[in-house]
């Protein structure tokens, strides 16, 4: 896998959640901060959204917007500051939505998408974690993302068969879309400058795609094709830490995942994950996590096999 995959795998939990919304007139809904990500298409129409601690973002159709940290917020059908969004209600208050095709009064249809994806915040990627607290993605800027929407909107629309599986997968592949074009924006933050330094992207590619190899700085060294000095120079003030420690925190996420998703036993993790014995891996998980694989499972109620 790739890093952007393995980031966002590591911290979804489940399937996301949407709802389709239909509004006009005069609105002004809020919507509490979240443990994991929301996100709203506009489908048809345009509004405006307001962050907490944020400035106005319009919204025309086609648009996506992710809240990666699960700000609170407040959509409006015009620019809002904050005593108008102290007065927002709930966006439960819209859920009996009117029937495709009925206009509410005053006009100014708004439809939209809007829904959360569940996220394991115990421990985000570095690469998630640097996003900005909103990401306006313009649907016509991006080609891929404004196919995805157009899918979404005719499963939205139309109670086909196989709808239950189609718009969840369709809600992941947004997900993907959307943290793709955040880290290839015009404002890029270190991860978008580690992904896209040829010798560090290809470390951390060499990483990904098989964490439990032996792998040494001399060997993802030869794997970019660098000298040791130049790799261990150009990886680390762009990762945040030195090729090895990276290797050793993203094998400890990995079991770690593994321990909430899976009922594999601790040998098995370990030899997954690069560890020689289920001893190794639980020293060096206390390490990081402060606790043992055992209790760390037992907490999240998954039954080991």
């Amino acid at each position: 896998m790739d890093v952007v995959s393995d980031a966002i795998a590591a911290v979804r939990l489940g399937r996301p959640s949407s709802d389709r919304v239909r509004v006009g007139g005069t609105w002004c809904v809020r919507l509490d901060p979240y443990e994991g990500a929301g996100f709203h298409v506009v489908l048809a129409g345009s509004c405006w959204l307001l962050a907490d601690g944020g400035e106005p973002v319009p919204l025309a159709s086609g648009d996506a917007v992710l809240l990666p940290h699960g700000a609170g917020h407040v959509l409006s059908d015009s620019p809002v500051d904050t005593a108008t969004a102290a007065r927002a209600l709930p966006l439960e208050r819209y859920r009996d939505r009117p029937a495709a095709g009925s206009a509410p009064p005053g006009g100014g249809v708004v439809e939209m998408l809007c829904g959360k994806y569940r996220l394991d915040r115990s421990r985000v990627h570095p690469l998630l974690a640097e996003l900005p607290g909103v990401v306006r993605l313009p649907g016509g800027c991006h080609d891929e993302l404004r196919t995805a929407i157009q899918l979404l909107g005719g499963e939205v629309d139309a109670r086909r068969p196989g709808s239950s599986i189609a718009l969840p997968s369709l809600l992941d592949l947004l997900l993907v879309y959307m943290v793709r074009a955040s880290v290839a924006g015009p404002a890029p933050g270190s991860w978008s400058a580690a992904l896209g330094d040829p010798v560090t992207a290809a470390a951390l590619q060499a990483m990904h795609a098989d964490p439990a190899a032996p792998w040494s700085v001399d060997r993802l060294a030869a794997e970019a094709g660098v000298s040791r000095p130049t790799l261990v120079r150009r990886f680390t003030p762009l990762v945040g830490r030195p090729p090895m420690a990276y290797l050793t925190w993203w094998r400890l996420t990995l079991a770690a995942t593994r321990l909430r998703d899976t009922p594999d036993s601790l040998a098995a993790i370990a030899a997954r994950v690069g560890y020689g014995s289920p001893y190794a891996l639980s020293h060096a998980f206390v390490r990081e996590f402060g606790t043992t694989p055992g209790r760390y499972r037992a907490a999240l109620g998954t039954t080991p096999g």
